[in-house]
């Protein structure tokens, strides 16, 4: 949601007591005075939170520990509960052959992991979005780890262990790495951990942030409070602690661990004077894109020479991402069809013995582009009961487009039993919707 960066635009200037120019793409030249030129980047770089560092190293310690656990428990699968081709006693490798292979199985692993970013300070992510990099990283150290060992043709050489190992050190991980999230949310929660956070800008984005952060209490943020030229009051419970330039003050007065800058684009000199205060005080900080009016999961990332490039992702399946959807689409209904095929069919014949009439009832929608469809869905009612809904719609209150009625007289027995059923996550029926009308 947050992208870090220096300032807005690029900086070019011939003289330090000249004024420094701003350049952007397809803009024209802002002259700024040297007052607010962003200073040189600093020898002491700003850290990503004073306390991000715990975090990592909890995260170092329990892939250290999943890993090698993951290769102890891959030894005794295959040779204590010989899972897979029988080992004769001539083949059998003791533990104390492979225990060696952990020492470098475990800096390869924490070297991907590393180089894969999954100990970069993220809190804004859940546990199952490393999922993909713990896979790959896994794999590939297990790779590296067994071409070394064929290689040096080293005894400790079975195929099938360093498969294991792969799979059991992905599983551990991610569970090791969703237990550490698990415990230092609650931690958050309870005030342990926390980074004290100010925000830059009481505008409409800035309130965002202040509201986003403060309903998600297990990021283990603490929004201190906000600073304004424009606003003067308060907004709610978050406190308006000053004005622009008293952002270094507030750093060291209130402990400040890390600004989040969420003022307009327009705003480029202000910026760049919170960017100057932040690393005058060694404050992380953060500019937040004025983008919040579009969803960030369509904006396309892309840098030239360190200059971002923002775009907007085409959203629409086609292709091969629509062949592969509709051929998981298939897959996936007609398995769901097989496994409740004997529900189906019972309904059906409870649906056929209490009333005359099809099993089945067709009903028009509409589907993709404004094209109808016909639906079939099991039938709730009694077979005349169009004919009837015309008398029903004279005798209800209100707008007849919403009719609804839970004692509704055309439903048979079968009808007031199927509705009961649970819907799915998209809010669309199970397959039996409960209304012909």
């Amino acid at each position: 949601m947050f992208s870090e960066h220096d300032g807005a635009g690029v900086a070019s200037s011939n003289a330090d007591a000249e004024p420094m120019t701003i350049v952007k793409p397809g803009d024209v030249p802002v002259a700024l005075p040297a007052s607010i030129r962003p200073p040189e980047p600093s020898a002491f770089p700003p850290v990503a939170g004073r306390r991000g560092w715990v975090a990592t190293a909890a995260l170092v310690l329990v892939d250290t520990l999943m890993v090698a656990a993951s290769f102890y428990a891959s030894w005794a699968v295959r040779y204590q509960a010989e899972i897979g081709p029988e080992i004769e006693d001539v083949n059998y490798v003791a533990f104390s052959v492979f225990a060696p292979l952990i020492l470098v199985l475990v800096p390869v692993t924490l070297l991907l992991f590393a180089a894969g970013g999954l100990y970069r300070a993220r809190r804004g992510t859940e546990w199952f979005d490393d999922i993909p990099s713990v896979l790959k990283n896994t794999a590939l150290a297990a790779m590296t780890l067994y071409a070394g060992v064929a290689l040096l043709r080293y005894p400790a050489n079975s195929r099938l262990t360093f498969i294991l190992a792969w799979l059991l050190a992905f599983v551990f991980i991610v569970t090791g790495r969703a237990i550490v999230q698990v415990v230092t949310s609650e931690l958050h929660r309870r005030g342990i951990g926390v980074e004290r956070l100010l925000v830059v800008g009481g505008n409409n984005l800035g309130r965002i942030i202040m509201q986003s952060l403060a309903a998600r209490g297990h990021l283990g943020y603490q929004v201190v409070g906000f600073v304004d030229d424009d606003r003067l009051g308060n907004f709610g419970r978050f406190r308006h602690l000053g004005g622009l330039d008293e952002v270094e003050r507030l750093a060291v007065d209130e402990q400040i661990d890390q600004v989040i800058v969420a003022l307009p684009a327009a705003s480029h000199a202000a910026i760049l004077r919170i960017v100057d205060h932040c690393r005058q005080g060694q404050v992380s900080f953060k500019i937040v894109p004025d983008l919040y009016e579009m969803s960030l999961s369509r904006v396309d990332v892309d840098t030239v020479s360190g200059i971002p490039l923002i775009g907007l992702k085409d959203v629409s399946i086609q292709g091969w991402n629509a062949l592969t959807k509709r051929a998981i689409d298939i897959l996936v209904s007609g398995l769901a069809l097989l496994v409740c095929s004997p529900l189906l069919g019972l309904i059906a014949l409870a649906i056929r013995l209490e009333s005359k009439g099809p099993v089945m009832y067709p009903n028009t929608r509409i589907g993709k582009s404004g094209q109808p469809f016909t639906m079939l869905k099991f039938r709730s009612m009694r077979q005349d009961a169009d004919a009837q809904r015309v008398a029903l719609l004279e005798k209800q209150e209100g707008d007849n487009r919403l009719f609804k009625d839970r004692k509704d007289p055309r439903r048979t027995r079968v009808g007031a039993i199927i509705p009961r059923w649970p819907t799915t996550k998209t809010g669309t029926s199970s397959g039996w919707p409960s209304r012909q009308a």
